[in-house]
């Protein structure tokens, strides 16, 4: 568990990308508290778990923008204690530009790459959002929008949503939640391309009123103890992000999507 020690640490000692990145997947696999410690404790957080299931709950923090959207991540991972993984700590280490698990215990890129960037941006003025459980179904995001109304519409009123939960590099995914106006105003700011429509993630669910896309993160061979993560590629994303969030943001609904 992190203590409040180290916590306080994170907010007064200044730290490279690539060291929040790498203290973000050193985190134990077989767990997402420590993930959750990151964010729960910050100014204005809504922290929500459900009574009987530990993977449905989410941290919400709003930001303070006028024109905001939803900077979004899950906490768990692959390895994660309910698939029956054993509890073993991994080392991480770099090899050729990258960051992998030193004897093969699985590295939890997928999504902590992702919870990384968060914590870089919490201060950008947009809001976050951290669930739990999108390994095994989207649990966190689909009981926040079953059972927190409040959180769901709050986060429907934002401009969009961006997911950062997405392999490889230079690649973007709106699934269902993207109109043709969305899609080429992302591929103008990223220029990420779409490979398809294919498969769901949590801005499935959590898209009811406006647009959702998932971006690459750099990471590869997911689910799997050969994952790995490209640091160049992360930073990437984590620099077109950080230009992103500082623009005047339009609104893009669901309703420009055609049914």
């Amino acid at each position: 568990m992190i203590t409040a020690l180290k916590l306080k640490a994170n907010k007064t000692m200044p730290k490279s990308d690539t060291a929040i990145l790498k203290e973000f997947l050193e985190l134990p696999l077989w767990s997402s508290d420590e993930v959750f410690e990151y964010f729960r404790y910050e100014l204005k957080s809504i922290f929500r778990e459900a009574p009987d299931n530990p993977k449905q709950r989410f941290v919400y923090i709003e930001g303070n923008k006028k024109k905001k959207v939803v900077l979004l991540a899950h906490a768990d991972n692959y390895f994660d204690k309910d698939y029956g993984y054993p509890q073993t700590m991994h080392r991480i280490i770099e090899e050729d530009g990258f960051f992998i698990s030193e004897g093969k215990t699985g590295l939890g890129a997928d999504d902590r790459a992702g919870c990384a960037m968060l914590y870089l941006l919490k201060d950008s003025g947009h809001s976050l959002l951290i669930t739990d459980g999108e390994e095994q179904g989207k649990l966190g995001s689909r009981w926040l929008m079953e059972s927190n109304q409040d959180i769901a519409e709050k986060i429907n009123w934002h401009q969009f949503m961006i997911q950062l939960d997405l392999r490889n590099a230079k690649e973007f995914k709106c699934y269902s939640v993207g109109s043709d106006p969305f899609r080429e105003f992302i591929k103008s700011r990223t220029a990420f391309t779409e490979p398809d429509k294919e498969l769901s993630t949590d801005i499935t669910i959590l898209c009811r009123e406006i647009a959702g896309v998932n971006l690459s993160v750099g990471y590869y061979a997911e689910h799997s103890v050969y994952e790995r993560i490209n640091i160049s590629e992360w930073e990437n994303t984590l620099k077109i992000l950080r230009k992103l969030v500082n623009e005047d943001l339009p609104r893009f609904s669901l309703d420009a999507i055609p049914k």
